[in-house]
């Protein structure tokens, strides 16, 4: 074991000794000042069983690091090994509070869904301590949340978010394996892609709903159908953005769920929507309402404009759709124009094979035209056969 002294400029923890920070970076802070102004952290440096290192912060006092050390060192000697692992004395509130005030996190676009994701898991498990969860009261409290009524996603959801800190505190050594390896026996309530969603407009829809939809949100509406980009995109778009002239819209990394710059081609109905949008002298945003930019959830909008057109609305409703299905019909129409799904996955920002297929629908229509296909195989393949019977027959006689 051994304490170390964390220099306050440079952060290398290094030996008590040093008078002079002796980090790689040269930063040659006066440690024995940093020292008496308490603004040197301490920690103890100490291996756990199986061999693997930890450090531990302990304060900003050299005898708090001499008595955690003691402690360690009896605790290890007596083989009180459990006491020894870092989850021990860190509860699910400690862990929330820790990970939730992470600056990289706090920038996440789901931070405030992450957070009420861990603040319903710690209204269970909030002042349990983490060494003492069982894999049971995990998969219990999944059927809990299942049986008030909530969805297989959000049930996983909840829990994603836990692992997720669980495995980013185990990185930064504030817990162990144990409770990682816990976290990774946990299934999802959800079977895998079993939340994928074929609900695709047909023309008359999208005509039905653009028809019924408040002016502000028809813009909105056409966007998604003939681009398949996401609510986020279509509505942080500016006109700096569009390129009338070229009918392209450039999107940068920083605009896109993925983090991809994107190229996305404007289609001739699209083009004749976006000429007529009008343009806002405070600000660049395409779509508005009242001359500032639309920031509120439309749904009871676009569930009034789905009703009016006679369209089924919401994942409940049988048939229904959402706003994103338009992503939905955008990949599906696409295919069937005989875009080559490389190009299609170029323009939706799809990484993956996988993540491509699930927006994109095989619908009855698509059935249809196979079984054609087929038949029409099977049919010039069998007057083949035919012909070539006869010929041979025809040589005989």
């Amino acid at each position: 074991m051994a304490i170390l002294a964390e220099c306050p400029t440079c952060h290398k923890k290094q030996s008590t000794r040093n008078r002079l920070c002796a980090g790689k970076s040269g930063c040659g802070e006066d440690l024995v000042k940093a020292k008496r102004s308490q603004k040197v952290r301490y920690w103890i440096q100490y291996r756990l069983p199986g061999g693997r290192q930890r450090k531990e912060f302990v304060g900003y006092s050299i005898q708090e690091a001499r008595d955690a050390e003691g402690k360690r060192k009896v605790q290890k000697r007596e083989n009180r090994i459990f006491e020894m692992q870092p989850e021990s004395t860190m509860t699910f509130d400690e862990l929330r509070s820790w990970y939730l005030g992470l600056e990289r996190v706090k920038a996440l676009a789901s931070y405030e869904r992450n957070r009420v994701c861990f603040e319903n898991f710690t209204c269970e498990f909030g002042h349990v301590f983490i060494q003492d969860i069982k894999l049971s009261d995990i998969e219990n409290y999944q059927q809990k949340r299942l049986n008030q009524g909530k969805a297989p996603a959000t049930v996983d959801r909840e829990i994603g978010v836990v692992k997720t800190a669980v495995f980013r505190a185990c990185d930064d050594d504030l817990l162990g394996d144990r409770v990682k390896l816990l976290f990774q026996k946990v299934r999802n309530v959800l079977k895998r892609h079993g939340n994928v969603r074929d609900v695709v407009l047909s023309p008359a829809q999208f005509e039905g709903l653009l028809q019924h939809s408040i002016p502000h949100l028809g813009g909105v509406i056409a966007c998604g159908y003939y681009t398949g980009m996401r609510r986020g995109e279509i509505l942080g778009l500016t006109w700096d953005k569009v390129d009338l002239e070229n009918r392209l819209i450039r999107l940068e990394a920083k605009d896109t769920k993925d983090k991809e710059p994107r190229l996305i081609p404007i289609c001739a109905e699209l083009y004749e929507i976006l000429k007529d949008q009008p343009k806002a002298l405070h600000h660049k945003y395409v779509f508005t309402y009242r001359g500032n930019q639309i920031r509120t959830n439309f749904k009871r909008s676009f569930a009034s404009a789905c009703e009016k057109a006679g369209i089924p609305h919401g994942r409940k409703s049988k048939g229904g759709i959402t706003f994103h299905d338009l992503k939905h019909t955008f990949n599906t129409n696409m295919r069937k124009a005989g875009v080559a799904e490389s190009v299609v996955m170029k323009i939706t920002g799809h990484n993956t094979r996988e993540m491509f297929d699930r927006y994109n629908t095989i619908d009855a229509d698509d059935a249809k035209d196979a079984i054609e296909r087929f038949e029409g195989y099977l049919n010039r393949n069998s007057s083949a056969s035919v012909t070539q019977n006869v010929t041979q027959e025809t040589k005989k006689s």
